[in-house]
């Protein structure tokens, strides 16, 4: 009912759009209405849908695994003498696309691949359920592609089923990346436990299932699908800093009344992405809440694949590298450093905690790229010439 209600308001705001649209555009160049322009822009954008962005890298994409949930996306063509880094974009809410400036700085170096997920609400039920379990098997027949010869970095929720994909393909003995890097990963939330990780453990299972469910409308292609809906995802992520974003709104507004583009510009950059969220299908959402979240089972050695026990310190070919953020309020110190436990026989081991960094900042931003960048270049190169 709740999706059906949202599918029914976004019809209606279209309308609004249009005319908000409109306003924006006749008065563009009128001065004595650049606060009249500045709302109707606001107003546009509040009520425009947001659908997922494009890289806009300048350099050919290319589809290289097509599948129902996700492709395995690569960015210009290979170059033989640079390593292959395969940058697993987690599938929490928001596209790949997040990813733009962990792409942009790697491909300084390395042929860039990505995982790319799809928006399940567009997804239709003949193409079957995603689980936690096919998002390790996606992720182990992504691997397979490079034969060995790949560097794995993996982005915060993926991080877990990062572990057990290798894991289990140590186990099998079949070519494995050559390194794995974890990024502000959720390996074990008992760890610095955060706000988050609190609302969580202050709810059951059978609670996220009543109240984050809910079906696809008929008016698009997953139609019947329950969901963990996007819309309300963005809203979770909103009202985290609820304060800051109404700031940066009306901040906007005054860079539109006084004329500053530019300012302008980085804003609407920004949400252009951030509002741009699509849905989790039920299965994988439930399961990653309560396999990480609620009942840890990979640091508590419980986490299986398909019913097969996912056995970490398997790993013994694939360096390991944590990397997490002084204050990240989302995956709190600790929880990523926990895999070194999980893997003690890993040939290289590092681990690095960036100050004054939040979340996003672990992935994106200018100490990303000035100092954590290049010691993930470090490590890549390291145990590409080591044995």
């Amino acid at each position: 009912m709740l999706y059906n209600l949202h599918a029914m308001g976004t019809f209606w705001a279209r309308s609004v759009n249009f005319y908000a649209f409109i306003n924006a555009e006749l008065t563009r160049d009128i001065p004595l209405l650049k606060q009249w322009h500045a709302a109707s822009r606001l107003l546009e954008r509040y009520t425009r849908p947001y659908a997922r962005p494009a890289f806009n890298l300048d350099t050919p994409e290319t589809v290289v695994i097509r599948k129902p949930f996700g492709d395995l996306l690569r960015f210009g063509e290979d170059d033989p003498k640079r390593p292959n880094l395969l940058l697993v974009a987690p599938m929490s809410g928001h596209y790949a696309t997040l990813l733009r400036g962990t792409v942009r700085e790697f491909m300084r170096d390395n042929n860039v691949y990505i995982t790319d997920w799809h928006d399940a609400g567009s997804v239709p039920l003949s193409d079957g359920r995603f689980t936690l379990d096919s998002y390790i098997d996606y992720l182990r027949e992504f691997i397979r592609h490079f034969d060995g010869s790949v560097h794995l970095v993996a982005v915060c929720q993926p991080s877990v089923p990062a572990i057990a994909a290798v894991a289990l393909m140590s186990e099998d003995r079949e070519p494995v990346p050559v390194s794995m890097t974890l990024m502000g990963g959720p390996v074990d939330t008992r760890k610095g436990p955060t706000e988050v990780n609190g609302f969580a453990e202050k709810h059951s299972l059978g609670w996220f299932q009543h109240h984050t469910i809910h079906r696809v409308p008929l008016n698009r292609r997953g139609a019947g699908r329950t969901v963990y809906p996007g819309f309300l995802q963005l809203a979770g992520f909103l009202s985290m800093n609820l304060d800051r974003h109404m700031t940066a709104h009306h901040d906007y507004f005054e860079h539109l009344v006084s004329g500053d583009g530019d300012s302008a510009a980085q804003h609407e950059a920004f949400y252009d992405e951030y509002l741009a969220v699509m849905d989790l299908d039920a299965p994988f959402y439930l399961q990653t809440i309560e396999k990480v979240f609620l009942e840890h089972h990979l640091p508590r050695g419980l986490l299986t694949c398909h019913g097969r026990p996912v056995n970490p310190a398997a790993i013994t070919r694939t360096a390991l590298m944590t990397i997490e953020g002084e204050l990240d309020d989302i995956t709190g110190p600790g929880q990523t450093r926990a895999a070194h436990k999980l893997i003690p026989d890993a040939p290289l081991q590092e681990h690095y905690t960036q100050k004054n960094v939040g979340h996003y900042g672990i992935f994106n931003g200018r100490r990303f790229r000035e100092s954590i960048a290049p010691r993930i270049r470090q490590f890549i190169d390291h145990t590409s010439t080591t044995p």
